[in-house]
């Protein structure tokens, strides 16, 4: 492991410029826009929330990094871009670097307290996440509770992005890094090991955002086509990239609602794992030669 010559809020947009160009099936990339949402929203959403993680580095409380990385997303390109992928990286930014990331969150997610749970109840209310239901306890649309943890643990069950929060961001740090490290290992370049991560995630963890918006059975569905795809071989097989072809035109259909958005943002996570600990190698290898 090499230090990184990149502050965190470089590591932070880096990770989230890495993650969006990536053609991951059913997201927005560089070849594939929604019709309300564009790579390049993705690109000036990257560059947003770069402060607002410097500054979690530099010790401002994690909630009041979320709500200003969103405030700023907002600002520039006002619509939700990024939320999940914000609620990730703060706590892992707000780690010094003299501290592994597995032991410094344990530490910042224990020193969570009732004003960081009021800027991360705004934070979510202003970036208007889609799927999002009432529910009894801790509700997003009623006042926020003084634990943050609690409302996560209330959540973990249904959601990735705050099981992290309850399980020490273990998905990310244990499964997400390494998978994408070890496509790195192989000689792949980066954007083939992220859509390799995904697959891997995607076919393991039913993706939250696929299941809010259109139910757990059709969540269930892609974590299936993935698999599928994995068994067909890895980057470069033709079969393998038929079918990514064919994974990626289901996963757009029925109007985007299957939009994997909860494994894209932990694959940003990921990303910003390995480039905040110096485990990518650079110069980046975006091409195969």
């Amino acid at each position: 492991m090499s230090a990184s010559p990149l502050s965190i809020g470089q590591c932070a947009a880096l990770a989230c410029l890495i993650e969006a160009t990536a053609p991951k099936p059913g997201n927005v990339h560089r070849g594939a826009d929604f019709a309300d949402m564009s790579y390049a929203d993705f690109c000036a959403s990257a560059i947003a929330i770069a402060p607002a993680m410097d500054a979690a580095a530099g010790g401002l409380r994690v909630g009041a990094a979320i709500l200003q990385a969103i405030q700023a997303t907002r600002a520039l390109v006002g619509k939700n871009t990024n939320l999940g992928t914000v609620l990730l990286i703060a706590p892992l930014a707000a780690v010094t670097r003299a501290q592994s990331l597995l032991e410094g969150v344990r530490q910042v997610l224990a020193a969570l307290n009732a004003d960081d749970c009021r800027d991360v109840y705004a934070a979510i209310r202003l970036a208007q996440p889609g799927g999002m239901g009432r529910v009894r306890e801790s509700d997003l649309f009623g006042p926020p509770p003084d634990d943050l943890m609690a409302a996560m643990r209330l959540a973990a069950e249904r959601d990735l992005v705050a099981r992290q929060y309850v399980e020490d961001f273990r998905l990310v740090l244990e499964t997400v890094a390494p998978s994408i490290a070890d496509g790195l290992a192989r000689g792949w370049t980066v954007l083939d090991a992220v859509v390799h991560a995904q697959l891997r995630l995607m076919s393991r963890h039913l993706d939250s955002l696929i299941a809010r918006k259109c139910g757990e059975a059709v969540a269930q569905q892609a974590a299936d086509h993935a698999a599928e795809v994995l068994a067909l071989g890895g980057p470069g097989d033709p079969a393998y990239e038929d079918g990514l072809a064919d994974l990626d035109f289901w996963l757009r259909s029925d109007g985007h609602r299957r939009n994997p958005g909860t494994t894209a943002d932990l694959i940003a996570a990921g990303l910003f794992v390995l480039l905040r600990d110096g485990r990518i190698p650079t110069p980046l290898n975006f091409y195969v030669e």
